[in-house]
């Protein structure tokens, strides 16, 4: 494994703390509005649905940081994917998981549930985009340059014999 970073493990770490932060904000703010609007039954519908955005859209992101650790294996490409597919697949079963879990339940109010789910998605993509926008990351990156400027795939007879 690869001790130095990836140039996007910063990016992905700043996406997930980000993420953390609004999500709390959403849960408090969807959680008032939703007991606003239909009692105990709106707050616990907009929690829900704000909960299962944030570990839909955290899932991606951190199985990349997981699957990153092994950057520099032979076997890296291999290990990123699988890890990475994998991740699709735990949300996909995490998905069935909550449908059939939720989908009967008598304190779930759909359209509360439904609005708290986009909005957590919406400002889950936002924060993608303020990220991506503000961070440094070079055009080439993850890419080692020789320290010797004159070593490397020389063909001429330059440097032989000092």
């Amino acid at each position: 494994m690869s001790q130095t970073p990836l140039s996007s493990t910063p990016i992905l770490r700043t996406v997930l703390v980000w993420s953390g932060s609004v999500t709390a904000g959403l849960l408090v703010i969807g959680a008032v509005i939703g007991f606003l609007v239909a009692g105990a039954d709106g707050l616990w519908s907009a929690v829900a649905g704000v909960l299962i955005a944030a570990v839909f859209l955290g899932i991606t992101a951190a199985s990349i940081l997981i699957a990153n650790r092994w950057f520099g294996d032979a076997l890296y490409v291999p290990i990123f994917f699988g890890i990475v597919l994998g991740g699709w697949i735990l949300k996909f079963v995490v998905f069935l998981i909550a449908l059939f879990v939720l989908r009967d339940q008598p304190w779930i109010v759909g359209p509360v549930f439904f609005l708290a789910l986009v909005v957590s998605v919406l400002a889950s993509l936002v924060i993608d985009v303020v990220v991506l926008l503000r961070m440094r990351m070079p055009h080439v990156s993850d890419v080692e340059l020789p320290t010797d400027p004159d070593a490397g795939d020389r063909t001429d007879d330059r440097g032989a014999g000092q």
